[in-house]
């Protein structure tokens, strides 16, 4: 009964995609601001590739199941730097005073990008796929300003088998029958875009994620409506500072607030995050959703061209679905093509 229970608010929660969060959740978008940010777009020395799985509320029927396949990078960028601010020198940390002191701004340059992500929450799977433009500019010798716009599809699909709680799906029942006994599928257009203001020891970004409202009903053959909701805008405000605490460690702390016109829970939903990295090597972090839940990350680079991260979250005393799952497990894996210079980790977040 208890299984049954959960996997009605499960498919309850999918079915308020009018007024709920509709783009995933990512614990480790310090890993990757790129996907939720299409201004990031190009802003490191080499092709950055990141493949990402997401099983959230693990134990629960029906829980969100996110994975992703990101990839950007730079087109006429061409201040490769040949000192200790762009590749490891023998015995120095290229991370280090020494790195940041000498930082400056890139020359004014393109980025292209691409994503693909699917989220499966109860019946309902989202699936997109878009390219990304942005464009870096110098605003000092030591800031850089991006814009950046994504564009593609979104196509959502029902199961809408999985109203039938009752496990008969009488045929001759208009609330269970053959209209509840296939894949209902819609295809959107979609499109996001972001500002991102970086330098040597801060970066301020400003994304909008589909930003065209759109309906979204699902009819099956008997002209019977079985969900009516709409696409809504997603905001996401982000900002982050380096702290140097020695040559070795730096500490990034970093905030996002998040913003779903309509949403079920809070329409803002802030979130801190704490980074302590040593070198280009090992990181470690944590961060905290406001009525939600708390995480921990640890992430490790091997030989300048693969990285790799993991984030366990535990919700909250908040959420209510605290007592019905064992958290929630988030991998990133993380390629860098073309690091000419053996930057480990990117030199902006």
């Amino acid at each position: 009964m208890k299984r049954l229970l959960l996997t009605v608010v499960i498919v309850f929660c999918a079915g308020l995609v009018a007024d709920a969060q509709q783009k995933p959740h990512y614990t480790q978008y310090v890993v990757n601001p790129f996907i939720i940010n299409p201004a990031i777009a190009g802003i490191d020395n080499y092709v950055d590739l990141k493949m990402a799985v997401r099983d959230q509320w693990v134990g629960i029927n029906g829980a969100p199941k996110t994975t992703y396949l990101s990839i950007h990078g730079p087109l006429g960028k061409n201040d490769y730097r040949t000192s200790s601010t762009s590749f490891q020198v023998p015995g120095e940390n290229p991370r280090g005073k020494a790195y940041w002191e000498n930082y400056t701004a890139a020359e004014p340059h393109h980025g292209i990008g691409l994503s693909v992500i699917n989220d499966r929450t109860g019946s309902f799977n989202f699936f997109s796929a878009s390219a990304t433009y942005a464009y870096h500019l110098g605003l000092s010798p030591t800031t850089n300003l991006s814009g950046g716009l994504s564009a593609g599809i979104t196509k959502v699909s029902i199961d809408a088998s999985k109203h039938d709680f009752s496990g008969t799906g009488d045929p001759s029942d208009p609330a269970t029958g053959s209209g509840f006994s296939s894949e209902l599928t819609r295809i959107r257009p979609q499109m996001a875009a972001g500002l991102w203001l970086y330098s040597r020891d801060y970066f301020i970004g400003f994304a909008a994620q589909q930003i065209l409202p759109q309906t979204l009903n699902f009819v099956d053959d008997n002209a019977s409506i079985l969900t009516k909701g709409r696409l809504v805008p997603h905001l996401f405000l982000t900002a982050g500072y380096r702290f140097l605490l020695s040559d070795d460690i730096n500490a990034i702390p970093s905030v996002m607030v998040k913003y779903i016109k309509g949403s079920s829970f809070n329409e803002f939903q802030p979130e801190v995050n704490l980074k302590m990295q040593y070198r280009d090597q090992l990181w470690v972090g944590g961060s905290y959703r406001y009525q939600d839940g708390f995480a921990g990350m640890l992430g490790l680079n091997v030989s300048n061209t693969f990285n790799v991260s993991y984030a366990y979250d535990k919700s909250s005393n908040n959420n209510i679905l605290r007592d019905f799952n064992s958290g929630t497990h988030e991998v990133v894996f993380g390629f860098m093509i073309g690091n000419k210079y053996s930057e480990a980790c990117p030199r902006c977040y």
